[in-house]
């Protein structure tokens, strides 16, 4: 770095120090009068502001280059990757977010404005400023769009397993019915929501209902004899239900061998079965209440 360079740095650094309380609230009021930002408690932004101006302090304070202070230094890169998170959990766009940090850089200006007489030295002040938050800008985005993906994954997985319930039919036997595609990801929800109901539940048998599955192609029966298999290893004996006339068909026309594994028609006929698997010292235990 630069011996001018360094002094401009010094003058940001120390203008940021000593106006920082000025700079938040400019900042804050910046974002408040945003219609994006008009739901977000004050309290929340003014902490925001405060522990970002810490960090960004630190970080100029530091020997690393402007260029790479966001992403060198542990505390300010942490501080921004939360920022951005929350703004993602919010509900925020990514162009309201960028908008935030472009309002920080348009508050620490203002600043050094205030703060410096000299015109030249303000135009360094604000090259520095802006290498240094464009930074945090674009690590803000990066995270923001990871944030929202990661959300979107989390809701998906949680509406996959809303979609796959298992439920206690009898003593010992529980049952996921099936409504609409299982394709990969919902497979292994299936699986594991079963497999973790055949040992909460000390199921012996477990009956997966394909009523509400529209079509069964090749996919889709590899999934239901991974789950059958993955059922047998727990200890559990299977049935699979729902065989409907043109599901069966399409079966044996693509040449699917399900000869292994107990089939039924209806849910009824499942569950009858399921209880002769069981025993009937465990039919006169539900029976009884037991």
């Amino acid at each position: 770095m630069s011996g001018t360079e360094d002094a401009v740095r010094t003058r940001v650094t120390d203008v940021l120090r000593a106006d920082a309380d000025a700079i938040s609230d400019h900042w804050v009021r910046l974002q408040l009068g945003r219609a994006s930002e008009a739901e977000v408690r004050e309290a929340e932004l003014r902490e925001e502001a405060d522990a970002l101006i810490v960090a960004l302090l630190a970080g100029l304070e530091s020997d690393t280059p402007v260029e790479r202070v966001v992403a060198s230094r542990r505390e300010l890169h942490q501080t921004v990757v939360e920022f951005a998170m929350r703004r993602a959990r919010r509900g925020a766009t990514p162009t309201g977010t960028a908008l935030a940090v472009l309002a920080l850089k348009e508050a620490l200006l203002a600043a050094m404005k205030r703060q410096t007489g000299d015109a030249e030295q303000l135009l360094d002040c604000a090259m520095l400023i802006n290498r240094l938050l464009d930074s945090a800008g674009a690590l803000t985005f990066e995270t923001f769009v990871e944030g929202r993906e990661e959300i979107i994954r989390r809701q998906s997985r949680q509406l996959l397993e809303v979609s796959t319930p298992v439920v206690q039919l009898w003593r010992q036997v529980v049952a996921v019915p099936l409504i609409g595609t299982l394709d990969t990801a919902r497979a292994q929800v299936v699986m594991e929501n079963l497999l973790e109901a055949i040992q909460e539940k000390e199921a012996l048998v477990a009956i997966i209902d394909i009523t509400g599955v529209p079509t069964v192609d090749t996919s889709v029966a590899q999934h239901l004899i991974q789950t059958v298999n993955a059922v047998r290893l727990m200890g559990a004996d299977c049935v699979i239900s729902g065989i409907r006339p043109p599901i069966a068909q399409t079966i044996a026309q693509l040449g699917i061998d399900l000869s292994t594994i107990l089939t039924r028609a209806t849910l009824a006929d499942a569950l009858a079965a399921a209880v002769k698997l069981t025993g009937p010292g465990a039919a006169l235990d539900t029976v009884a209440g037991r």
